[in-house]
């Protein structure tokens, strides 16, 4: 009979809201993959957990997939942990799950702590549904390309970003956003939340960020020449077509479709 490999969320920050039953697995399982030992054993020493913790992070996990298969398909009980949150998202373990279902090995998510679900709970969007960007590319054009394609969609954005780069990142939502909600050290000692009016922000430690896109309105014409300029400059003709289709409605996507190859000739 194979194992099970466990999907287990741990602490964003305080290291009391790991769940009972996330302990219990943690402490009976054969092997917890971490994303940093480190930061893992940290929390089973808090919770008193003596299992073996190992390495596995995104420069290992391709290499360390078939031990990590064999062991399953022997039996052994595996549970996959990240620094904080849930494993697979924005995190190391995608690969190694993806392998697991399909060989048809057990795969049980033990839900728990998210920032982006923590950070959209606390930012008083009137949404109810928002869509997950996590970490944008670094810099350059593809960091506004893709937070262009996301805005796109009209709903609320959560982001994660470093503290080097947060102030990057308000500079550029400030002007596509109406509402910013910074989330700043969530559940830590120090933690903040905030609407962001413009200004510096304390660039210490780990930020999630809420965007609710700026509503355009309606338009029956294509766009005039800075809002052309600035989305053939930032956009692939996919991502321009879908906001210029969010932005006029009333035309036709085969026309804007049109119009965009023709002012790219």
């Amino acid at each position: 009979m194979s194992g099970t490999l466990y999907i287990v969320a741990t602490p964003i920050g305080n290291l009391g809201d790991l769940s009972e039953r996330a302990r219990a697995v943690l402490a009976s399982c054969d092997l917890i993959l971490a994303e940093d030992t480190r930061q893992t054993a940290k929390l089973c020493v808090r919770h008193g957990i003596s299992t073996q913790v190992e390495s596995y992070h995104k420069f290992s996990e391709k290499g360390k997939l078939s031990h990590y298969l064999t062991l399953l398909t022997d039996g052994k009980r595996l549970a996959l942990v990240s620094d904080a949150g849930t494993p697979a998202v924005s995190d190391p373990g995608k690969y190694l799950v993806a392998a697991a279902l399909e060989r048809g090995l057990c795969v049980s998510p033990l839900p728990g702590p998210s920032a982006a679900a923590a950070a959209f709970s606390a930012s008083g969007m009137r949404a109810d549904r928002f869509l997950f960007g996590g970490f944008l590319p670094a810099k350059g054009a593809e960091r506004t390309r893709d937070l262009e394609a996301l805005l796109a969609g009209g709903l609320p954005v959560v982001l994660y970003e470093s503290p080097n780069r947060i102030a990057d990142l308000l500079t550029l939502l400030q002007p596509r956003c109406d509402r910013i909600v910074v989330c700043r050290e969530l559940t830590k000692e120090f933690e903040e939340i905030f609407i962001y009016a413009g200004g510096p922000v304390r660039e210490q430690g780990e930020f999630t960020v809420v965007a609710q896109p700026r509503i355009l309105p309606p338009r029956t014409s294509p766009p005039d020449d800075a809002d052309r300029d600035r989305i053939l400059d930032a956009l692939s003709v996919k991502d321009a077509l879908a906001l210029l289709t969010r932005m006029c409605p009333d035309i036709a996507p085969n026309r804007l479709k049109e119009w965009l190859y023709a002012r790219r000739r």
